[in-house]
């Protein structure tokens, strides 16, 4: 039988069961020291024989569920004899010593440690196990471990909910919660997978099978000892080395040994950076200068860029105003665009500086980004780090030519543009708009608003007035009213004092009535002027439309303001009338005569007619009485 022994080493091993007794538990043992008690109080001469039998039965006294040493005896084709002391051997499958290679771990002679299931099977053998034994010898060493707080090695071999997997000592299963991982969150965990750590048992529970480990205890502690050595160190306007940690929108935080630094976006570069991400990665190694550093709220400000120098320090010599340079147009604005003339100098292009006559409503009329264009240096202040630049200085300017071009009173034809209120501007070329004052419309209208006269998009004519180089865009001056002559300069001629005019009402006020006395020429006859007699409202007399004759009583040609008279017209019609009367016909005072006139002129006035006619009856009425 397999495993039997064949022969007895030991002539003083007690074989028998029946005479060594039961085996199970502590009572059989007992039972057995009694006997061989008894047998030797029988037989002095046995002494020695009790003595090599008390201890060789204490030696081997074994119990199911320990781990016991073994002795390989046997090495066969299924299975692995081992000797553990007892009084039958027992028998361990063959796979369990097969290792990674394929070969068997151990020879005949090897002493092992076996785990014993059963101390007796059904062919009355040791049921042992090796698997068992590792298992259990390494649930030992990794509770001794946690007892005394050791670090031990696995690898992490896959991903499980909530965490990650971890193979330890002789196989056993650990698991790592995600948020012990690292010491910032972690988002792809399969990073991880296959790689070897060490780390920390944070949760121990044999007889479950449990066991939490973590990883972020242990790089907590490795940083709290790296922070202790780098803060005795670190101090302002030292070149230090890290690990770029995390990247956000407005820097990059840079892992210098156990305590962060923030390298700001604009700390990066002398030049334009949009987000850290163009320049670096998580991982990235770089040297970085520590700007400033609190040693009591442990903050670092670092800095890339200062470790270079500030290419400002040389642009003023480099680029006086005047010199043609070339860059990219890296950004626009609604006020310009900007131009990267070397890594960390830009100038603006101001939207007024792009074209000489153009309307550029928006930089990306003229530039787009990415665009390598050529500007002229206008203007340079270092301490401000601003350069001004222009690309219509590479063309030459067309206003420096048009004085002679257009000379004052040079007629021009044009497009109105725009409407203000204190005129119109019209364009007289591409760019070049002049302006039509609301005075230099017209000679004699009273105009309150240019779009009285003119709509937008109106061609009309007009005579240069005046061009102005008050700035680098020239002030074209216009008018319209300037193509025909000032009829004002043959007014006091024309229209002298104490002449009768026909004119017609316009417009009625209380205080008088404004005449038309020729096109575009217009007077004003006051209520005063009206009759001899006092007069209240000139709308009782007068209404637009109306022809009427008036005498002319007074000009003002500085404020071109021409006066009337509708009674002195009708005191001289009566003057003429009286020259050429002749005797015994009846006799009429002038005052009647006046009457008469402002009678009929208040007649064509409508609501005045009833009332005219009532009078016209009262004294008809008096004097038939």
């Amino acid at each position: 039988m397999v495993g039997a022994r064949t022969e007895n080493p030991n002539p003083r091993r007690v074989r028998d069961r029946e005479a060594v007794g039961p085996a199970e538990g502590p009572e059989g043992r007992g039972i057995r020291m009694v006997s061989a008690m008894s047998a030797i109080e029988n037989n002095p001469h046995e002494e020695s024989f009790a003595a090599l039998f008390e201890e060789e039965s204490l030696k081997h006294v074994v119990k199911e569920g320990d781990i016991v040493r073994g002795k390989v005896i046997n090495i066969g084709k299924d299975h692995v004899v081992v000797d553990i002391g007892y009084k039958s051997e027992g028998t361990i499958a063959l796979y369990e010593f097969q290792q990674a290679d394929g070969t068997i771990g151990i020879k005949e002679g090897d002493e092992i440690d076996v785990f014993l299931e059963s101390r007796e099977d059904e062919n009355g053998l040791c049921v042992l196990s090796k698997e068992k034994a590792d298992r259990l010898k390494v649930w030992d060493e990794i509770s001794g471990a946690c007892e005394r707080d050791e670090l031990i090695e696995g690898t992490i071999s896959a991903r499980v909910k909530g965490g990650l997997s971890v193979t330890i000592r002789g196989g056993v299963k650990a698991f790592l919660p995600g948020s012990q991982v690292d010491l910032r969150p972690v988002r792809n965990l399969d990073a991880f997978i296959g790689k070897m750590h060490r780390f920390k048992v944070i949760k121990f529970n044999k007889k479950r099978g449990n066991i939490v480990l973590s990883r972020r205890v242990l790089l907590e502690k490795e940083r709290a000892e790296l922070k202790g050595m780098t803060l005795e160190k670190l101090k302002e306007g030292q070149i230090v080395e890290g690990i770029v940690k995390n990247l956000t929108e407005y820097g990059a935080f840079i892992d210098l040994g156990g305590i962060d630094g923030l390298l700001h976006i604009t700390d990066m570069s002398w030049g334009r950076v949009t987000h850290p991400s163009e320049l670096f990665q998580v991982g990235d190694h770089v040297r970085v200068k520590v700007l400033k550093f609190n040693v009591e709220t442990e903050r670092v400000s670092l800095g890339l860029k200062q470790i270079s120098e500030d290419p400002w320090t040389h642009a003023q010599t480099k680029y006086p105003p005047g010199t043609v340079v070339r860059g990219k147009v890296v950004s626009l604005k609604d006020y310009g665009a900007f131009i990267e003339l070397e890594e960390g100098i830009e100038g603006l292009v101001h939207i007024s500086e792009m074209s000489w006559t153009r309307r550029v409503k928006h930089p990306s009329k003229v530039v787009a980004v990415g665009d390598t264009v050529e500007a002229v240096v206008l203007d340079i202040d270092p301490r401000q780090n601003r350069i001004s630049l222009g690309i219509k200085q590479l063309e030459p300017n067309p206003f420096a030519s048009l004085k002679e071009k257009y000379p004052p009173g040079t007629v021009v034809k044009g497009v109105i543009r725009n409407i203000a209120d204190f005129g119109i501007f019209v364009e007289i070329e591409e760019g070049i708009d002049g302006l039509v004052h609301v005075s230099d419309l017209s000679w004699t209208q009273r105009v309150k608003h240019p779009s009285e006269l003119y709509q937008k998009g109106d061609e009309v004519e007009a005579v240069v007035l005046n061009i102005d180089f008050d700035g680098e865009k020239p002030k074209v001056s216009l008018g319209i009213k300037q193509l025909v002559p000032d009829p004002w300069d043959r007014i006091p001629y024309d229209y002298p004092i104490g002449k009768i005019v026909e004119c017609k009402v316009i417009k009625v006020l209380d205080f008088g009535a404004f005449v038309e006395i020729e096109k575009g020429v217009e007077g004003l006859i006051h209520v005063s002027e009206f009759s001899e007699e006092r007069i209240e409202d000139a709308k009782q007399f007068v209404k637009p439309g109306q022809m009427l004759k008036a005498e002319i009583i007074g000009i003002d040609t500085a404020e071109r303001k021409i006066g009337l008279s509708f009674r002195s017209a009708t005191r001289a019609e009566e003057l003429a009338d009286a020259q050429g009367f002749s005797g015994g016909a009846p006799t009429a005072t002038l005052g009647d005569v006046m009457r008469d006139k402002l009678a009929a002129l208040a007649a064509q006035v409508p609501g005045n007619k009833d009332k005219t006619e009532e009078d016209d009856h009262g004294d008809d009425d008096g004097a038939s009485s």
